[in-house]
């Protein structure tokens, strides 16, 4: 299974001071050094975390791919088309969420999705839809014709109980199951912690999981190498 290691939260500690460190890129070329298999960076539109200017430097830094989160918005769209990331993951994205607060509505957002979606494929950028675990939703990204397919799984990782977080894993399993059938590269991520992995992994279709918070907070402790390799270790 692969790693997508998020390093939008060490951008979030440097903003929060107006200070040029942490540098999120200098975070990232740690973890690609810790083996990670890919970096991810949310480009917002409010720019709270990660800023056009590490993205760029970040791209001449490391040589694993880079996925690049994004609303479908033109201002981050035409800057996508440019920087030409190697992924772009297109997430809903509201000013007021303290976090993405779940999957991109395929259904409700079918024309403006493909658009985009076309858009970047054009420009060589592999496409990634951040949905919610619904069958709906996996036949509705078949349409759009991205190449993979992220499953948002804070439902299951924020579930209370057992019998909620059976039934959200349930439904976990049933999406990944149909998304690999229909040729999908299946990630998943938002919420996943080094308690939770364990019942996520056991899904086979799922390829990669995409996690930064509760990397970029291990490393506060153990320092971000040893968080990488630790969630490397669990997840393989």
């Amino acid at each position: 299974m692969k790693l997508g290691v998020n390093v939008d939260h060490a951008a979030t500690l440097r903003n929060a001071r107006g200070t040029t460190y942490p540098d999120p890129v200098l975070c990232a070329m740690l973890c690609e050094a810790a083996g990670a298999d890919s970096i991810v960076m949310h480009l917002r539109e409010d720019r709270r975390h990660i800023k056009e200017r590490d993205l760029v430097l970040l791209k001449r830094a490391v040589k694993i791919p880079i996925n690049l989160e994004m609303a479908a918005n033109e201002e981050i769209v035409a800057f996508a088309l440019k920087y030409k990331p190697f992924q772009a993951t297109l997430v809903p994205e509201r000013r007021q969420e303290l976090t993405t607060e779940g999957g991109l509505d395929l259904i409700k957002n079918f024309k403006k999705v493909y658009a985009v979606t076309r858009r970047l494929q054009d420009k060589g950028i592999k496409v990634s839809l951040f949905i919610d675990p619904t069958l709906k939703q996996v036949e509705f990204a078949r349409k759009i014709g991205a190449e993979h397919i992220e499953f948002h799984t804070g439902s299951y990782c924020d579930a209370k109980t057992t019998a909620v977080k059976k039934k959200e894993l349930k439904k976990l399993k049933q999406a990944a199951a149909l998304a690999q059938d229909s040729g999908f590269f299946v990630a998943a991520g938002h919420g996943i912690n080094y308690e939770n992995t364990k019942d996520i992994i056991a899904i086979k279709a799922i390829e990669e999981l995409n996690i930064g918070h509760s990397i970029i907070s291990r490393a506060l402790y153990v320092g971000l190498p040893a968080a990488v390799k630790e969630m490397l270790g669990l997840i393989r």
